[in-house]
């Protein structure tokens, strides 16, 4: 554990110091996310109108808490999870991942942590921003359990956003061309800036298991409102280890199917 720790903090140093070459680049970047997290909640605005009665079950508050948490969870899907992983579509494509697969390290680790664009912490920054709007609306401070409980979340929805990542990128190992899904799921992963409630019948259960959208911002949210299940919360963090295990299975055979640059 320790040795790959040490690695994680190697990456983010290169990381950092590829970010500090290019600081304008990194500006200019982080405005643009800025200008990105104001886009996110003008919407809530337009459904709620003046009287703030858009969402049945949801006050103008309590959304623009799940608001705050799709842009933190975008911020770490574009800023930790996807620019290593979308590296290894490359890799596949010229036969080039025989440099990873040789590395003495594990090679999903290796990949996923290859590379970060650290200038998505002001998406972050953005989130807590709106947090702190978002309960000012309220008028009202979140509980210290539902704190706890929605960093608990947190990690699952992180685990959930990665794991559903490498079975996307597992599928280059097979069809090698996956722009099209990542594209899909980017469009899919839009729909968790509103609170599932919005959601009925079949797309409601879509979105709860299959793709777990109202496990990333929904259930975190409600957490941090104080009126999430205890029972709702295991079943979150029982199904994210489900995921991550399902994803890990899936990389570890597609791996099998790879062919090298050599071969």
């Amino acid at each position: 554990m320790t040795r790959y720790l040490r690695l994680l903090g190697i990456q983010l140093r290169a990381s950092a110091l590829l970010a500090a070459q290019y600081r304008w680049d990194f500006v200019v970047d982080g405005v643009i996310s800025l200008f990105w997290a104001f886009t996110a909640i003008v919407p809530l605005f337009v459904v709620y109108g003046a009287r703030r009665t858009g969402i049945p079950g949801w006050s103008f508050g309590e959304a623009l808490v799940v608001t705050g948490w799709f842009i933190l969870l975008q911020g770490i899907l574009d800023g930790a999870i996807n620019p290593g992983l979308a590296q290894v579509v490359d890799h596949i494509r010229k036969g080039t991942l025989d440099f990873v697969l040789l590395k003495p390290a594990d090679a999903q680790f290796l990949v996923s942590t290859s590379k970060f664009a650290l200038w998505r912490i002001f998406s972050v920054v953005s989130a807590f921003v709106i947090f702190g709007l978002a309960f000012r609306e309220l008028g009202r401070l979140p509980a210290a359990v539902g704190v706890l409980e929605s960093l608990a979340l947190l990690v699952a929805a992180t685990v959930l956003l990665y794991s559903l990542w490498i079975l996307i990128v597992s599928a280059a190992f097979f069809v090698v061309k996956v722009d099209n899904l990542t594209y899909l799921f980017s469009s899919i992963f839009d729909a968790a800036r509103w609170p599932s409630s919005v959601f009925r019948g079949a797309l409601r259960t879509v979105f709860t298991f299959v793709i777990p959208l109202a496990v990333m911002t929904t259930f975190p949210a409600e957490a941090l409102l104080g009126r999430l299940e205890r029972s709702t919360l295991l079943g979150a963090m029982v199904g994210a280890l489900v995921f991550a295990s399902l994803a890990r299975l899936v990389w570890i055979k597609s791996i099998g199917h790879y062919s090298s640059a050599g071969g």
